[in-house]
């Protein structure tokens, strides 16, 4: 159903290089590049993740309450991929555990421009 989600970024060199760096277990990369925005993902006919110089060139603000979820597989790579975003640069917005018994495992983070990820895992 999602073809893709964009979040602006101010630096494009180091935003490709977290998302790209950070995806790369998924075995994402960077599919396509058109300067002001490139697109990370599996596969063009997977969702995907774009991040982009906002087409009115103002500063990048991420949305309240505007978040991207990831979910990497299981318990432990939402650990991973937590560690993982820190190691490269992004802030704690709230370490993994279990959200909701039995049913929610989550990982809070931002990233340099603000924008906010959730590592997760269902069950």
């Amino acid at each position: 159903m999602i073809g893709y989600v964009t979040i602006g970024v101010r630096d494009m060199d180091a935003a490709k290089k977290f998302y790209s760096e950070l995806l790369a277990p998924l075995g994402a990369s960077i599919l396509m590049d058109a300067g002001r925005i490139a697109f990370i993902g599996t596969g063009m006919d997977k969702p995907m993740l774009a991040v982009c110089v906002p087409y009115d060139e103002k500063d990048p603000a991420p949305g309240n309450g505007n978040m991207v979820a990831i979910n990497p597989g299981s318990k432990e790579k939402v650990d991973e991929f937590y560690r993982r975003a820190l190691d490269l640069g992004a802030s704690c917005e709230g370490e993994p555990g279990q959200r909701i018994p039995d049913m929610f495992y989550g990982g809070y983070v931002r990233d340099a421009d603000g924008n906010k990820l959730c590592f997760f895992h269902f069950g």
